[in-house]
């Protein structure tokens, strides 16, 4: 029996933002949910499961951000995997649905962090799970005291793409303003400056080639998406016009190949480029069909590096795509419309999620202000150290091209009274209490949802 198919009918995002501690995951997650519910037209009673995304937080974070939405008994999953967290949980949903498990999933990614480069380890009393990885690099590529850990695996990856292939810096430097141009359009960014070549290449120096410019930050954040079958979708008709369908996805994690002293395989390019083909299998598309792609350019090299391996240039070529400026409007492929890790921000667990509601919008023909036009097929690339890779190709459900939807015909699906692929705003309690559990809330929960819709409604997160 094939497995049914599964389609995005929801999507919700809270901007990104500076961790400075002032807004906690409870409420980011929250908003997320809501928006993504209220886009997907259900009341929580309608979630089958439940799966929750994040890399620093305490055991069964996912519950508290749940609970939220009412007590329902249903299975709420706690997901880490690096910085692939939230489409990890994309894909857990997917299967659960595609094996007949659930009709109905709500997947939120969120993230609280702190100020400054990721830490080491959370636990410096037990063994690293990238203990081999860096030891790898130390013994490949030597080890810069004072340097980010992940700065140097990924700029040394960029290095290997210039002495292999003739890359040079200023083709990072492309790629990161290239980022921030595209950013400026996308109200959930973090950093919406648009900055020059010059000014890119006279930011601090991380790890060469890389500027702190060419370096994504640390952000909080959160995203959600409601995944649904397709027998759902057929009782939902109204839906269709707004569905996406997962039309491949792939898992992936390293193969022995990582550790063969390659700074990019110790990166994961091996991994990716094997996700990348069964997932494009399945879909039945090829490489050269893609017009715009979501891709994890946590650094400028990264993306340089995924840009090969998604086969979406001759391998050896990638800079040749980015001097002919063929990864912006355009040219061949809109890399990161929506401003990429570089300046949209990542909030690890919020990533993969993010990236979702980007593709998502671009297919309905909602991201009206950075529309990639004549949209059938989308894709998604989201990496984490350690390892594990998700690519994801998405397709419109009538199969159609996309095409600019005006204003007044979104406000009429949105939920909300604005189009929220180009407007970022908070919730307001007549928001929340549309998708609430009507039969499960906790009055002693309720209480802190809403204290948690004033703070953002007067914040507008």
């Amino acid at each position: 029996m094939a497995p049914e198919p599964v389609y995005v009918v929801g999507v919700g995002l809270t901007k990104f933002l500076k961790p400075r501690g002032k807004v906690d995951y409870t409420e980011l997650g929250f908003e997320a949910g809501v928006k993504a519910m209220l886009d997907a037209g259900i009341n929580y009673d309608e979630v089958d499961q439940g799966v929750a995304c994040y890399v620093y937080g305490d055991s069964t974070s996912g519950q508290r951000v749940f609970y939220q939405f009412g007590m329902t008994s249903i299975p709420i999953y706690n997901v880490n995997n690096n910085c692939s967290t939230g489409s990890t949980g994309l894909y857990m949903g997917r299967n659960l649905i595609a094996g007949g498990a659930a009709n109905v999933v709500l997947v939120i990614g969120f993230e609280k962090m702190f100020p400054g480069s990721l830490p080491a380890s959370a636990y410096p009393d037990r063994s690293n799970p990238l203990d081999r990885t860096n030891a790898m690099m130390a013994a490949a590529q030597g080890v810069v005291e004072g340097a980010p850990n992940a700065a140097q695996l990924f700029g040394n990856a960029g290095r290997e793409y210039m002495d292999k292939f003739g890359a040079t810096a200023e083709d990072f430097v492309e790629i990161a303003r290239v980022s921030h141009l595209h950013s400026r359009n996308n109200p959930y960014s973090q950093f919406r400056n648009v900055y020059t070549k010059e000014q890119i290449l006279a930011a601090p120096v991380i790890h060469a080639p890389l500027t702190k410019l060419q370096c994504s930050p640390t952000s909080d954040g959160a995203a959600a998406a409601v995944l649904v079958s397709h027998s759902w979708l057929e009782k939902h008709p109204e839906m269709k016009g707004k569905a996406v369908l997962i039309a491949g996805q792939a898992m992936a994690t390293d193969a022995p190949s990582m550790f063969s002293r390659s700074a990019m395989d110790l990166v994961g390019y091996e991994m990716t480029k094997i996700a990348a083909q069964r997932a494009m299998g399945e879909a039945e598309i090829k490489p050269e069909q893609v017009k715009v792609v979501e891709l994890h350019d946590c650094f400028s090299t990264n993306e340089m590096v995924t840009i090969d391996a998604l086969g979406l240039c001759e391998h050896g070529k990638a800079h040749e795509v980015v001097r002919k400026g063929d990864i912006t409007y355009g040219g061949k492929v809109v890399v990161n419309p929506s401003g990429g890790l570089i300046s949209k921000g990542h909030p690890l667990g919020a990533t993969g999620l993010a990236q979702c509601c980007e593709l998502v919008w671009q297919l309905r023909g909602w991201a009206s202000n950075r529309l990639v036009p004549n949209l059938d097929v989308a894709l998604q690339h989201n990496l984490g150290l350690g390892g594990a890779v998700v690519v994801t190709v998405y397709r419109r459900y009538d199969g159609k091209k996309n095409h600019v939807v005006a204003v007044e015909q979104v406000v009429k699906s949105s939920g909300v009274a604005y189009n929220p692929a180009i407007e970022a705003h908070g919730i307001v309690e007549q928001d929340a209490n549309k998708v609430l559990s009507k039969t499960k809330i906790s009055e002693w929960m309720r209480a802190t949802v809403k204290e948690k819709q004033a703070v953002l409604a007067s914040s507008r997160i």
